[in-house]
């Protein structure tokens, strides 16, 4: 079951898993990314569902954003590797998801889940994200209902943030700080 204990700042949980990418079946693991990008991971609740295919496609749509922020993207649920292929294979316009341009996670045993702290009572994952610096310590996490959709805009906004003040430790970000505007010196 989910629960509110805080993990920023603490190194993020680490996983193998089976993935897919490209309509490829791969193993992912998250330490691979450590001293190389920021990881976006977020937790969906399962394949073939209503406000799930929103959240992926859009993560996808602006991927290049996030690229040129140097940060991954990982989509995790507890679905199989198989049912994440299926899913990708069939187009938008057919319920599908189309080609992604990040992979998706299986995490049918829920361990990663776990190990995140978003396991809801029947044992799918809430709508958690998780921001992860280059050295692997969860900046930012948030965890949505079942049934409300994350910003892409507010997550770009956010690892926008947060970049800025690792990058300028004498600094922090106010309310609805964008690139560009003051920040508050310490």
């Amino acid at each position: 079951m989910a629960n509110n204990n805080s993990q920023i700042g603490t190194i993020a949980p680490d996983f193998e898993a089976a993935g897919v990418f490209d309509e490829e079946l791969i193993k992912i693991r998250l330490s691979d990314y450590r001293d190389k990008k920021y990881v976006v991971l977020f937790f969906y609740p399962l394949n073939f569902t209503f406000v799930c295919p929103t959240e992926i496609t859009s993560f996808s749509d602006r991927f290049e954003e996030f690229k040129l922020l140097d940060t991954e993207i990982l989509g995790i649920s507890v679905d199989s590797e198989y049912s994440h292929l299926a899913w990708l294979q069939l187009e938008r316009d057919e319920g599908g998801l189309g080609p992604l341009l990040y992979p998706l996670v299986s995490d049918l045993k829920k361990k990663i889940s776990d190990s995140y702290n978003i396991l809801d009572e029947s044992g799918v994952a809430l709508r958690g994200l998780f921001i992860i610096d280059k050295q692997g310590i969860i900046q930012y996490s948030t965890t949505n209902n079942l049934s409300v959709g994350r910003s892409v805009d507010e997550t770009l906004r956010i690892l926008q943030a947060v970049q800025y003040v690792i990058e300028n430790p004498d600094e922090a970000c106010p309310v609805d700080w964008e690139p560009g505007d003051e920040t508050i010196y310490l």
